[in-house]
Formats: C-alpha cells, sequence, structure tokens
C-alpha cells in the first residue's frame, strides 16, 4: 500500500471517561509522535458494529484525504474474526471484520482491502485496539510493511447489509435521531412513520415551531428526525435500531 498519512482519527465505541482512548493515544503518540491524532468519535454505537458503520461511512467524506481512520467497535474482540486494512480512494481505515467497514469499503470508487497477519509480541483477548490495531496505524503512517493477505471487499462481513438503512444509528445529546438512510434517497415531500407519528420535512430548525417533529437532512447527508428545541428520541420513545417507515407522501407540514 502506498499513501501518504496526514493525521489519524480514532472512531470508537469507548465513551470518553475511562482510559482506552488515552491509552490508544498513547501508544500513536510513542511511535508516530509528529503525526495529528484526533477522537472522530468515541461514543459510536455501542456493541453495534452495523449501525456504527453507516455512521462511519457518511462521515468520512468530510475527513482530509489522507486520513487514517482507526475503527473499533467490536464485540468479538478476542474470537477468530479478522483485522482489516482497507485503503479507499482518499483514506484509509483499519479495524475489525464485522461489517464496520464494509460500506465505506462499499461507497468508494476504489477501494483495496488486506486481512493484517501481523500479530503483537503481547495481545490481549480484550483490547486490540491498543494492541493490534493502533500499532498497525503506526506502521501505516511511517510507511512501513507488516504481513498481510490481500482480501476481495466482496469477502468482508457485512456485503449483504442494504445500501441505506431505514432505523435509527445514533442519538445525539440533543435527542436527535439520526437514521442511516441517505436523504439523496427520499423525495422531500415524503413523510416518515416513527414511533407511532407521521413526520414530514422541515428545511431547518426555525421552519418548525418549538416542540414539533420533524425530519430534515444533516451536515452528513442522512435523514435525521428532529423536535425543535427538543428531544425527539424522548418524544417518540425510539432509540438505536428503531425502524423507520416510509408510507408515502402528504402534505409538508410538521408534526406537532
Amino acid at each position: 500500500m502506498s499513501r501518504s498519512i496526514s493525521a489519524i482519527a480514532l472512531f470508537t465505541d469507548f465513551g470518553p471517561l475511562d482510559h482506552y482512548l488515552g491509552q490508544m493515544r498513547a501508544v500513536l503518540h510513542d511511535r508516530v509522535p509528529s503525526l495529528p491524532v484526533y477522537d472522530l468519535m468515541s461514543n459510536a454505537p455501542r456493541f453495534d458494529p452495523r449501525a456504527s458503520a453507516y455512521l462511519l461511512a457518511a462521515i468520512l467524506d468530510d475527513l482530509p484525504s489522507g486520513t487514517l481512520v482507526v475503527a473499533v467497535v467490536d464485540p468479538g474482540v478476542g474470537s477468530n474474526r479478522k483485522a482489516l486494512m482497507v485503503q479507499t480512494r482518499r483514506h484509509v481505515l483499519i479495524g475489525p471484520d464485522n461489517g464496520l467497514l464494509t460500506l465505506a469499503a462499499r461507497r468508494s470508487a476504489q477501494v483495496q482491502a488486506w486481512k493484517i497477519d501481523w500479530t503483537p509480541a503481547k495481545l490481549s483477548t480484550s483490547f486490540h485496539g491498543r494492541d493490534l490495531f493502533a500499532p498497525v496505524a503506526a506502521m501505516v503512517a511511517r510507511g512501513e510493511s507488516f504481513p498481510a493477505s490481500p482480501l476481495s471487499p466482496d469477502a468482508m462481513v457485512g456485503r449483504d447489509w442494504p445500501e441505506d438503512l431505514a432505523e435509527v444509528i445514533h442519538v445525539d445529546v440533543y435527542g436527535n435521531l439520526i437514521t442511516g438512510l441517505r436523504t439523496t434517497k427520499l423525495d422531500r415531500d415524503a413523510l416518515i412513520q416513527a414511533g407511532g407519528h407521521l413526520i414530514a420535512n422541515a428545511g431547518t430548525f426555525s421552519e418548525a415551531p418549538p416542540g414539533a417533529l420533524f425530519w430534515y437532512e444533516n451536515s452528513s447527508g442522512l435523514v435525521e428526525i428532529a423536535c425543535n428545541q427538543g428531544s425527539a428520541a424522548g418524544r417518540l420513545g425510539i432509540g438505536i435500531g428503531g425502524k423507520i417507515d416510509l408510507p408515502g407522501k402528504g402534505p409538508a407540514t410538521v408534526n406537532p
């Protein structure tokens, strides 16, 4: 693989309160001290590689070219699941073969994948982010070779997942419900059904009265359900995995 790395981004479900992110950052700082390392997301859908895959694929395009993403949402850590490196047209991704990297690979015009065969002298059964993925990321950033086997992207876990996911994939701090549906797949006058409510589109928060439910195109191009100055998650009583139905079109009004 030949790719100049400009920065390393961490995408994990570790949360910000424990020591796990710090330990990964310490490994990277020790081995590539001059390279910026930042937390892209530390509260990815916990234990949920599928929801996380749609979220990662949506936000990847906003990262600068040459970013190496270490993605760890890995409930199968310590099992026989493979470790992967994927090179897309603009980025490099390292993480487990559990579907987490598959949507990003599928949506790239150019993609190559490898199974990581390198193993460190010490590999815990519970923290491959620190022991495996971070050291491999450092080797990639330094331009060093390591044992790896070419892998067809079609052989990655998650290859049969749909292009768009009509489910909630993330709930942000405001209670907004981010879905795995890209807005390019939906007419602006379409109604969304979620939590027993029919929800219409609004272009901006200010178009909806306070307390009204609406859906809009979020900054990553995904359908997001919001409640102006309130929590859509609380109003609808749904969270990650909540189903979204598309019953048809109707008047362009918000749902009070």
